[in-house]
């Protein structure tokens, strides 16, 4: 009788599961537990190691934690000064904050937008948090924001003063940056200076232009065309202000790799001597992939959706591309797969399992995600493991 039961795993397989979220659906530690449950259903007893990961985007707290990082809460402002309680994780002296726990989009009420007023003062106090803390290395995972401020509301929380020409702080958000007149960075947190700072991120954007915060992301964030033209007009004015205050270094950064990242906050982490670093890159190393890494003979990576943005700096790009240095066989789980297997092979994907292969009613497939993942799961075990 064909049951999945009397199903036995290759010898010596031992596989790692290695995915982000599914956005809107299940979290990066839920996926590992329907695939892991999955596997097992048809190969009982399976050896299967669990790294939830995340690219330094929203989800990379939870990650950290998962990973044997303590799980530390503090009262914040979120994006529309409102106080809220975010995470960031710790172990030892190293700290992973996420900016998104305080100022991302999900802070902000259901179907409202603020591109204009929404401020990363919050970040800022998460960052003094990890500093009492006593972090000495601080990974700072930066995406998913409601924000497009520059970070000057995260300089502000750290001791930077910014204000209008009647000598007043400025209104939050990136459209008050017009106003401003004087930018006074020397009572900045002194503690700065003796910290490992890392601005992870998946994206390389510039702070303004073409290729800009304002232009490339600031729709996604409620941005109308206007208010496009307005805050990059408002960044690219921080930055002069911040050249008289600052130098040519101030300019240097704002054209630099990762200075557009959410919103512009990695502008504000560069200004801050954050070394910018892909995401993925940083946090598998923080989350000790490598060893992982090396017990696998199968790894299991994904997301919600694989496409062109998969490609580009995200969780299973990254996950694939260290396997592959390794000669580990990659394959991937997904919710809906817009990539040829020509390019899955490109990125060291050996194949593409959509949940929409196993249900084509898309809605039914966000709705209930993971019974359809722990099917998929099993079918990948009897294609690779049985």
């Amino acid at each position: 009788m064909a049951n999945a039961a009397v199903n036995k795993a290759r010898v010596g397989a031992r596989v790692l599961i290695a995915a982000d979220k599914f956005k809107g659906s299940l979290t990066a530690v839920e996926v590992a537990e329907r695939v892991t449950a999955g596997l097992r259903r048809a190969v009982p007893g399976l050896d299967v190691d669990s790294l939830p990961v995340a690219d330094g985007g929203d989800g990379t707290v939870d990650a950290a934690v998962a990973a044997g990082f303590e799980r530390r809460e503090v009262r914040v402002a979120g994006p529309l000064g409102q106080e809220v309680t975010a995470a960031f994780a710790l172990r030892g002296d190293t700290a992973v904050v996420e900016m998104a726990e305080a100022s991302g989009l999900q802070r902000l009420p259901a179907g409202v937008f603020a591109p204009l007023t929404a401020s990363t003062y919050g970040s800022g106090e998460l960052l003094v948090a990890a500093l009492d803390a006593g972090a000495r290395t601080i990974v700072f995972g930066v995406g998913g924001s409601a924000t497009t401020d520059g970070g000057a509301g995260m300089l502000s929380a750290l001791g930077a003063r910014f204000l209008d020409a009647e000598g007043e702080p400025l209104a939050p958000g990136g459209g008050g940056l017009a106003d401003l007149a004087s930018a006074d960075l020397t009572e900045l947190d002194a503690r700065l200076a003796s910290v490992e700072f890392v601005l992870a991120s998946d994206v390389d954007n510039p702070l303004t232009g073409p290729k800009g915060a304002p232009a490339v992301y600031g729709p996604q964030k409620g941005a109308s065309p206007d208010d496009v033209q307005a805050l990059d007009a408002a960044l690219a004015h921080y930055a002069k202000v911040l050249e008289r205050a600052i130098g040519a270094k101030a300019a240097e950064y704002a054209a630099s790799p990762g200075a557009g990242a959410a919103g512009g906050i990695g502008y504000g982490a560069l200004l801050l001597g954050a070394r910018f670093r892909p995401g993925i890159e940083v946090m598998l190393e923080v989350l000790g992939f490598g060893p992982a890494l090396e017990k696998a003979t199968l790894v299991i990576t994904g997301e919600g959706s694989l496409d062109e943005q998969t490609l580009h700096g995200k969780a299973p790009a990254g996950v694939a591309a260290a396997a592959r240095a390794q000669g580990k066989e990659v394959i991937a789980v997904c919710g809906r797969l817009a990539l040829p297997p020509e390019a899955l092979g490109r990125a060291g994907i050996r194949r593409a399992y959509p949940l929409t292969d196993a249900e084509p009613d898309v809605a039914k497939c966000i709705a209930e995600a993971g019974p359809i993942l722990e099917r998929v799961a099993e079918g990948i075990a009897r294609d690779f493991l049985t």
